[in-house]
């Protein structure tokens, strides 16, 4: 498992945009995706983390470390585990459902 990139950003409040925030506050930082400011931030995090598309295993497993070592600041509860535990892929989601679509 990759080790977390993640830190706490304690400037709220002042910030104007998202273009604000360091890259190391994201859960996915090459994308700048998931912000994790925040406990309900992480929260949609983990509920979102299925619906983020365009990404490999590697930078999933960057995200959920990240997310995890957010989650443990914050106080928030993870059930899962690993990234795994986080849903499908929306890539291979839609695939099934394609294929779905097919079969008679």
């Amino acid at each position: 498992m990759p080790e977390a990139t993640w830190k706490p950003h304690e400037k709220h409040g002042r910030l104007t945009t998202q273009s604000d925030l360091p890259d190391n506050v994201y859960a996915f930082p090459k994308q700048r995706k998931e912000p994790l400011t925040d406990a309900q931030h992480v929260r949609n995090a983990v509920a979102r983390f299925d619906q983020v598309i365009d990404v490999s295993d590697t930078d999933r497993a960057l995200a959920f470390a990240n997310i995890e070592k957010a989650a443990n600041y914050y106080g928030v509860n993870l059930a899962e585990t690993s990234w795994l535990d986080l849903g499908s892929h929306p890539q291979r989601a839609g695939e099934r459902l394609h294929q779905r679509r097919r079969d008679p």
